[in-house]
Formats: structure tokens, sequence, C-alpha cells
């Protein structure tokens, strides 16, 4: 059987346009959700990066655009526990699928000793308890565990989970279940506290089997090629797992080997083989861009962007600013090729990516970044890797003062060291 070779540069290009990377939406073209759908999720434990994160995708969008389909009248987004555990942006129209999915990845072991931890009826009655607690209401996380106490009894109450030098009752242990099964998710902030509620109506989950294929087609569309260890390491899965997810949906014609720089197999959904055309000096054009509804299993992908063609690719060649826990950054891989020379050791902290607000340069890691806010002044700290060329200095400009219209600021940038540490 003959397989497809392509460069890493190509995939890159590829991965950065279905994310509307390489040229923000235009107004009308996607909204939030669709945004965060071509993104898959969008990591929000710090809500002013996933606001960032989505808006900068955005053509003129703003953090109040996100927080309006967030909590608006018919909200396309749900903040709530997603993969890794995480707390992440879903797209509502996809809460079937995500359900689904999340509750099918089996569990890691239990960190706690075998007297605290919960047995699966145990688990199952809390998360009930949540879901009623939620239907209707917006409450507190003390106000949340009060209900579940009340519906269960003490023993979900017990102070057995450590946390921030105390302890949490055990109920809290599942908080992240609850989500995954749907019952949960965020509310707007109450001041300063954090409220929680329930999902909107979005049917059934799909089922468990079929929901795993999906998401597995949608990561390899996004972020593909890609090995079942690299799904695994984003999913928050074990790899032995996720190996025998691929190797079924390979046996099934649903998903191919391709040779990636001389790494094989990689995978790609099945006959999304098409790569942007290597040409000297870099990227420029693509091969046949088309629809991804016509591939196999296309019914999950719908709506999903695909490479537009040559005009759209040129626009690797370019400077970018993402924030902390951007999605790109998170889920593509081989890291060595995205984080190349020293930005392996600056922009990642123990390996781990998302950790650092990161520079983009012709679309690989070439600095870190931090911004600071004053009232409506953003100050943006630029730390480059390398010597800035005159155009990437005023293509930097343009993307510091798209940071400030985001964030409904004004944005000045700085360019020298960044003095705070990972995840300040």
């Amino acid at each position: 059987m003959t397989v497809a070779a392509i460069s890493w540069s190509a995939a890159n290009a590829r991965r950065m346009e279905r994310q509307f990377l390489l040229s923000p939406a235009k107004p009308g073209e996607a909204g939030p959700g669709e945004v965060v759908d071509a993104m898959l999720a969008a990591q929000a434990q710090v809500l002013s990066a996933a606001e960032l994160s989505v808006g900068l995708r955005m053509d003129g969008a703003t953090r109040q655009d996100v927080r309006d389909a967030l909590w608006g009248d018919e909200p396309s987004l749900v903040k709530t526990y997603g993969p890794r555990g995480t707390i992440h942006f879903l797209p509502t129209a996809r809460l079937p699928l995500w359900t689904g999915a999340l509750s099918a990845i089996p569990g890691v072991p239990s960190p706690f000793k075998a007297g605290d931890r919960l047995t699966p009826s145990q688990t199952d009655e809390i998360v009930a308890a949540i879901g009623d607690a939620l239907d209707g209401a917006r409450l507190t996380v003390d106000e949340l565990g009060e209900e579940v106490v009340a519906r269960t009894g003490p023993w979900a109450g017990e102070l057995v989970m450590p946390a921030f030098q105390g302890m949490w009752p055990r109920w809290r242990a599942v908080m992240h279940v609850a989500g995954h099964r749907g019952v949960l998710c965020f509310g707007p902030n109450r001041g300063r506290k954090v409220t929680y509620t329930r999902p909107p109506d979005f049917g059934a989950p799909v089922a468990a089997e079929e929901a795993t294929a999906a998401l597995v087609r949608r990561f390899l569309y996004a972020y593909g090629p890609a090995t079942p260890r690299e799904f695994a390491k984003w999913a928050a899965a074990p790899g032995g797992w996720a190996g025998d997810v691929f190797a079924s949906m390979a046996s099934e014609g649903e998903i191919e080997a391709v040779d990636m720089d001389g790494v094989s197999p990689v995978w790609v959904v099945a006959g999304d083989t098409e790569f942007p055309r290597e040409a000297a000096g870099g990227v420029r054009g693509a091969q046949g861009g088309r629809d991804v509804r016509g591939m196999r299993g296309g019914r999950d992908l719908q709506g999903v962007r695909g490479v537009q063609g040559v005009g759209d690719v040129q626009g690797l060649r370019g400077v970018r600013l993402l924030p902390y826990f951007d999605a790109y950054v998170i889920a593509s891989h081989p890291r060595e090729r995205l984080f190349p020379g020293r930005a392996y050791e600056r922009a990642l902290a123990g390996g781990q990516a998302g950790n650092f607000p990161v520079l983009l340069i012709d679309g690989v890691v070439a600095g870190v970044w931090h911004q600071r806010r004053s009232g409506r002044r953003v100050t943006v700290t630029v730390e480059p890797l390398g010597r800035l060329t005159a155009g990437q200095r005023r293509e930097l400009e343009g993307q510091v003062e798209r940071v400030g219209e985001v964030l409904e600021g004004q944005a000045e940038l700085v360019v020298g060291p960044v003095s705070v540490g990972a995840h300040a």
C-alpha cells in the first residue's frame, strides 16, 4: 500500500489554517461557537486567556463577544470540565458528542486512600445530586455543597481531599465527572464567586464507541497527522486504550497512515491527505483544498474549516501572539518541531506546553510574552528569541494592537525580557 509522504511544515500550515490562525474568521463566517469547534475546545481555567484565544481568531471580535456566547440568551459556548479534566470552553452544539466521549475515556487510578475513595455507586449518587441541585439554579460551590450533602448524606461532605493548604469535602472529587456527564457547567460569576449551573438541554449523549471515534476524527482533522500517544496525551487517556482505538478505526478504514518527514505511521482522517505544497522560501499553496463533508465519516466534521487555497496558506509566513494554554500549542506535535532550539527550554515548563504565552513566527514558537493591565492600558512585553526584522516588528505591533482590542483596552508594546515565570 502506498503511504502519502508530507512534511511537518505543510501539516503545520494546515493546522493553522483550520484553526483560523492564518486568517481570522470574517464577520458572519464563524462565531465563537464555530471557532472553538475548529479548535475542538479552548482551555479556560484562565478566563481572560481563553477569551483572547477565541477573540484573536475572529476579525474584529472582543472579549464581550465571547462572554455573550457563554452567558447570552442563546449560548453557543459552555464553560465546563473538558479534556484532561481541566476547565474548557466547549461548543454547545457538540455537547452530545463531548459528553459521550469524555465519559468513555478510562480514568486514572484514584490518588486517595482506600477509605476516602468514592465507590461507583457513590459517584453516581453525587452526580445525580449535583444535577438535581443545579436544575434551574446558579449556585456557588458552598451552596452546591450544602445541596449535595442534603441529598446524599454527611459522608459526601467529609473533608478528605487535600487542596490549597486545606481540605475539601469528598463530593468535590467528582465535579469534573458531573461536567463530563453533562449535568454541571459554570455560570457567570457572582461578584468574585464562581457559580455553577446545568448546561442547556442538549439531548442524549452520543453512544460511547461512536463518540470516541468521532472525537478521534475531529482531533486528527484539527491537529493531525498525529499518533495514538499524542491523542492520549491531549485527552489524558491511557496510551494502550488510545492505541486500541486507533487500531480499530484503521481496520475499519476510518483513518489512514501517512509518513511525516520520515516518521511513519502517523494518522489522518481517511481521505484527508491533501496538504499545502512546499516551495522555495516556505509553504506557498494548497493541494486542492476541499470541504471535509466529502470525507468518509464527515457527518461529525461538517462545518469545520478546510484549507481554502493559495492566498490563505501564504499567511504562514507571519507573526502571531497566542495566550496561555492556547489549543494550538497544547495539541500540536512533535513538540521539538513547534518549539525549535532555544524555544524548547524558554517557552515550555518541564516539557509542558501552554504555561507561557508565545510568539509565533512563520508557524513556530520564537519567543514568549506577558501582558499587564492597569485600567484600560495593557502593556504587552514580548521577548523574542532572535532578532526581529523591520517587517516582523511591524506585524508584532499589529498583533499587540489586536490584543488590546480583544481585551477592550489600549495596548502598548515593549520588546525586552519577560521576567515572570510560567503561568504567572
